[in-house]
């Protein structure tokens, strides 16, 4: 695949106030034939092992489009990049093609929660590479995950894209989420707002409402080779880069605290306590969650804490774990990495807690005493400054090694107003948990907030019942993680096996599953919804088989009725509860 093969299309980014095209997002498209459409084009390199080649092709073409199509400023190009290839993308060339032109070339490199998910060292290292050029960020898709809401307070983005399902869908508690927490991030910092998936009025006054002041989509401009001529030009005026305070990249979360800040001194009993606080603090606040922890050494990172730590997996939108002797996956869900030895965060104790709406840390450097373990004495200092604890964070996801295998790519429903861009999101794993076969979280629960809003404008009523498995852990301890990955999933097809072709089952996290029963009457809906709860749990309670013997979970089904019970899917899948009191376990 020859680099002179691949052009860029450039659809127009438009200011929604002053009806100006102030940028264009550059689209890769390949040679004509099966190539030629980027989801095919890309898929056909991964294959191959050509992804950073193409890539680069791809960055080149759009940075040489732009010079040719005179989209230079005032007006700026959003450029994106691969997360797989994010430390290895070679910027020579595209400094040479920039340091050519006759007027300043401005770029906004985008780049997607997937990337710090899979690769946070480098994502980080990127994106300090591309600010010390006077380019932005703009920070994709937000609203496809709650992962990508916990990311903006350390990706600090200029520009928050706005996933398309936001404009185009329904109101929702989802909706709402994003919107509270890119609102306060904007508030905070700046940052423009940009809807994507414009096609009707009805999107353009949604995009208006979510607080969107800049668009994109068919009904404000369709990609074209050259620059738009419907509309006047104006500019794009990011928000003032980042003051880099004398903490800013600092070599370790504990030299992240400002100059004059009062340091106590503990034990370390009471750090571990403080810590756990932290954690029930980072439970509270949920998927949004960002956590992130140094161990010292990989023993202390003990069974009550792989305890903790795998709750915190399953609840939170991000955990990182760091200590000598650390795996690069600790627990499954969990990202890792060994500390040398010489490493200064070797010698600490930090905890960080980093949400759209809340943030703390617990800073503390080992002493060097003696004596018994939780009697080693610690200077530590405990803080809720979310720019400390921003920067302590970044400083832990720095030394985070890459992701042995990419996380799967967020479900999408429908490519951007009818264009696929040239990151490719037609994976096959796409909106479906792989080790199941299940919907996902995410997916799961954008069909049960399309079932409770049928049940509430249908007059029929919806079931949802949750199920809870207990003692997949133990099975990983005696038979190996492979084995009780094929438990899950065993567990999995009788689930969906007690259903009907029609009914939902999602699997919302490790070992949580949901399913949901549309259509039922009023009048019987209550017995009728005992009655599959029942068979729900009696279907994954039956002993399974492991290499030869005989396992049983523990199961427990909880439901509740909408609307009777709630209407919206946070209250249907919280306090549920056991029809006749009876569960599994």
């Amino acid at each position: 695949m020859l680099a002179g093969q691949i052009r860029s299309v450039f659809q127009p980014i438009v200011d929604l106030d002053s009806d100006a095209v102030v940028a264009y997002e550059a689209l890769a498209r390949g040679p004509e034939g099966p190539l030629e459409r980027p989801d095919a084009m890309f898929a056909a390199a991964r294959a191959a092992g050509r992804l950073p080649e193409l890539d680069e092709a791809c960055r080149a073409a759009a940075f040489r489009g732009a010079v040719n199509h005179g989209l230079l400023a005032p007006t700026t190009v959003f450029v994106n990049v691969e997360p797989e290839v994010l430390d290895t993308a070679p910027l020579a060339d595209l400094l040479a093609i920039a340091a050519a032109t006759p007027r300043e070339l401005r770029i906004v490199l985008e780049v997607t929660e997937r990337a710090l998910a899979a690769r946070p060292a480098e994502l980080l290292r990127t994106v300090e590479r591309v600010r010390s050029l006077g380019w932005g960020i703009a920070l994709d898709d937000v609203g496809a995950d709650p992962m990508s809401l916990s990311f903006m307070p350390l990706l600090r983005p200029d520009v928050v894209k706005l996933d398309l399902r936001l404009v185009q869908g329904r109101p929702g508690p989802a909706v709402a989420q994003v919107m509270n927490a890119v609102n306060a991030y904007a508030e905070r910092t700046g940052a423009l707002i940009l809807a994507e998936g414009i096609e009707t009025e009805t999107h353009l006054a949604t995009a208006r409402s979510l607080g969107a002041s800049l668009g994109q989509g068919w009904l404000l401009g369709r990609p074209a080779d050259g620059p738009a001529t419907h509309r006047r030009s104006g500019e794009l005026r990011l928000p003032p880069a980042e003051c880099h305070s004398s903490h800013h990249g600092a070599e370790s979360p504990f030299a992240c605290l400002p100059p004059g800040t009062q340091l106590r001194k503990a034990p370390k009993s009471l750090l571990v306590e403080l810590s756990k606080q932290l954690e029930r603090e980072a439970l509270r606040v949920g998927e949004t969650c960002v956590v992130a922890a140094t161990f010292q050494e990989s023993r202390h990172f003990t069974a009550a804490t792989v305890h903790r730590y795998a709750e915190l997996a399953g609840a939170t939108g991000f955990v990182c774990a760091v200590g000598e002797g650390l795996d690069v996956e600790p627990l499954p869900g969990i990202r890792g990495a060994t500390l040398a030895p010489t490493d200064p965060v070797r010698g600490e104790w930090d905890v960080t807690v980093l949400g759209p709406h809340f943030a703390a840390a617990l800073l503390a450097r080992d002493l060097g005493s003696t004596g018994p373990d939780l009697e080693r004495e610690f200077e530590y200092a405990l803080t809720y400054h979310r720019t400390t604890v921003v920067h302590a964070t970044r400083a832990l996801l720095s030394r985070v090694a890459p992701a042995e295998t990419p996380p799967p790519v967020p479900s999408i429903p429908s490519p951007r107003s009818g264009d696929v861009d040239h990151r490719s999101r037609l994976e096959e794993l796409t909106g479906t948990d792989p080790l199941t076969g299940l919907p996902a979280r995410l997916r799961t629960q954008e069909l049960l907030e399309v079932a409770t809003w049928d049940a509430r404008t249908g007059g029929s009523v919806l079931a949802v019942a949750t199920v809870d498995l207990d003692g997949l852990g133990s099975v990983a301890d005696r038979f190996g993680r492979p084995a009780a990955d094929e438990l899950l999933r065993a567990a999995a097809h009788r689930l969906r096996a007690q259903l009907r072709h029609g009914d939902l089952v999602g699997r919302l996290d490790g070992t949580r599953f949901v399913a949901a029963i549309p259509g039922l009457s009023p009048a019987t809906a209550t017995s009728e919804t005992a009655r599959i709860a029942s068979g729900l749990a009696e279907a994954v309670g039956a002993p399974f088989v492991v290499a030869g013997r005989p396992v049983v979970l523990d199961v427990r089904v909880g439901t509740a009725l909408c609307p009777g019970d709630g209407d919206d899917v946070p209250a249907l899948l919280g306090p549920a509860r056991t029809p006749g009191g009876a569960g599994l376990s």
